[in-house]
């Protein structure tokens, strides 16, 4: 195998907590352990596809790991194997995958590192297979890729999840209010889950367990004759009714992954007013969930998943996403790594636990 002298590192996807770590793990690995150069794309893919990128060397990536966001941009709307552009006023879609290789061996990279969640793993397996050099790094705050026990952000957005449903406590029981947290997750229900057992709600909706509004106002009920008389609701953007699907915010085509949800905790409000007349307020916590400093746990995590990538790109080993295994940093195939959604298991350990201390699930 040849040497590895140079490799290239990108965010793709929406944003999330220790992405610089990341990026600083790989660069400072690369660098000091192989002696290896890096470079980093702009924007994601897009990046890749323009061949838009800056060098990144040790002072460039010097005091970041505690930074949010990306130093690099990112985004979710440019598949190199669908990319979209503009021509003569309209959308075209086109793919652009040889030119984005074409790069690559231009700029003598022996690899690609791709931190992403399913979308830009998906992307990364198919260079793969064209065989271009690719490790993935596991991000997503949503923490549903199955092949790893956690993926880098979760815990900072269920920590900032829980903080909000802190403050909402205090004005919920001020004014007597049913107070109704909607928090991201996709399809899957980890933050609610989570952040709701955390932050001592009432009722947590998952898209795991599709809700039946009488239940929720049967708690609500519950709670009032125990004279307590307010109530907190976390509600995953991904749940839905026993009878009813998920809520759509918008539609955007231009992406690999269209479907915005967004819009349940305020069909939850109206449902609940209308039965009982209990004034119920809904805070969309949206994007405050991927801002923000990575929490502790996270830079970790993150620093550790950035570290093994580099080492596993550099030494040959490619075609795989990096993975925690219990206590352990390991690699699975990018394959493996997109098989599959990780939802809530409907016989997890913590919907037991939130069970076992009243919480309801709707349910």
């Amino acid at each position: 195998m040849a040497k590895v002298k140079r490799i290239g590192v990108l965010t793709g996807g929406g944003d999330c907590p220790g992405l610089n770590a990341v990026i600083r793990a790989v660069t400072k690995t690369a660098i000091n352990e192989y002696g290896v150069e890096v470079v980093g794309f702009r924007d994601g893919f897009k990046g890749l596809v323009n061949n838009d990128y800056m060098p990144l060397n040790l002072a460039s990536v010097s005091g970041i790991a505690h930074r949010g966001g990306t130093i690099l941009g990112t985004t979710n709307r440019d598949n190199p194997f669908n990319f979209h552009s503009i021509v003569g006023g309209q959308d075209y879609f086109s793919d652009e995958s040889a030119r984005a290789i074409a790069n690559i061996q231009q700029l003598g990279l022996g690899g690609l590192v791709v931190i992403g969640g399913d979308g830009s793993l998906n992307i990364a397996h198919r260079f793969a297979e064209l065989g271009v050099p690719v490790v993935g790094v596991p991000k997503t705050i949503d923490n549903d890729l199955s092949a790893t026990d956690v993926t880098f952000g979760f815990h900072t957005a269920v920590n900032t999840a829980s903080e909000a449903l802190d403050k909402l406590h205090t004005t919920a029981e001020s004014h007597h209010r049913v107070m109704i947290l909607e928090v991201m997750g996709r399809y899957a229900g980890w933050i609610a889950l989570c952040a709701g057992i955390s932050g001592g709600a009432d009722v947590i909706l998952i898209p795991e367990i599709p809700y039946k509004a009488e239940a929720i106002v049967e708690k609500i009920t519950q709670r009032r004759l125990l004279t307590k008389k307010f109530s907190i609701i976390v509600v995953a953007e991904g749940a839905a009714p026993q009878d009813g699907e998920m809520v759509v915010q918008k539609y955007v085509p231009t992406s690999h992954d269209p479907i915005r949800l967004g819009g349940i905790g305020n069909q939850l409000s109206q449902e609940i007013e209308a039965i009982t007349d209990i004034e119920t307020r809904v805070t969309v916590l949206g994007h405050l969930q991927r801002g923000g400093s990575p929490i502790p746990y996270d830079r970790i995590l993150a620093t550790r998943y950035g570290v093994a990538a580099a080492e596993n790109l550099i030494e040959g080993n490619s075609g795989v996403m990096v993975s925690l295994q219990g206590t352990k940093i390991t690699t699975v195939s990018l394959q493996e790594s997109i098989s599959e959604i990780r939802k809530v298991p409907l016989d997890s350990d913590m919907i037991r636990t939130g069970r076992a201390i009243g919480i309801s699930f709707g349910d």
